[in-house]
């Protein structure tokens, strides 16, 4: 599977951005899609990730209540919409795709997007 990662830009604190990962390939579906962000000089970091049902969903402590992941398998695409960003959530944005279980440990994820940048300013 390929993934494209996009809708990233520059937004204010308190803002809201939509980030998309568009996959190519028939079964989508059949792929755990989990998001990863990394910020300069850090580790990539988990974000959220969803089953591939859509069923369930899991999120790192930090970004619950902010951050809503969701999928469409029909269209091949998932979301991660992001809300009440901080300075702090500045950071490249990666989706990535598993057909193992899920996890937070970017290693287990084989497939992975290009990136987008979130650039949030205070």
């Amino acid at each position: 599977v390929q993934l494209q990662a996009s809708g990233g830009g520059l937004v204010q604190a308190g803002g809201s951005l939509r980030l998309s990962c568009a996959a190519s390939g028939r079964t989508f579906s059949t792929y755990v899609i989990g998001w990863f962000r990394q910020a300069p000089g850090k580790e990539r970091e988990f974000v959220s990730a969803i089953s591939r049902s859509g069923d369930n969903i899991y999120n790192a402590d930090s970004m619950k209540g902010r951050f809503t992941i969701s999928r469409d398998n029909a269209k091949n695409t998932a979301h991660l919409q992001m809300s009440s960003l901080k300075p702090e959530d500045t950071a490249v944005y990666f989706c990535a795709a598993s057909s193992g279980g899920y996890s937070y440990l970017a290693n287990r994820y084989p497939y992975w997007g290009q990136g987008t940048q979130v650039t949030v300013s205070s």
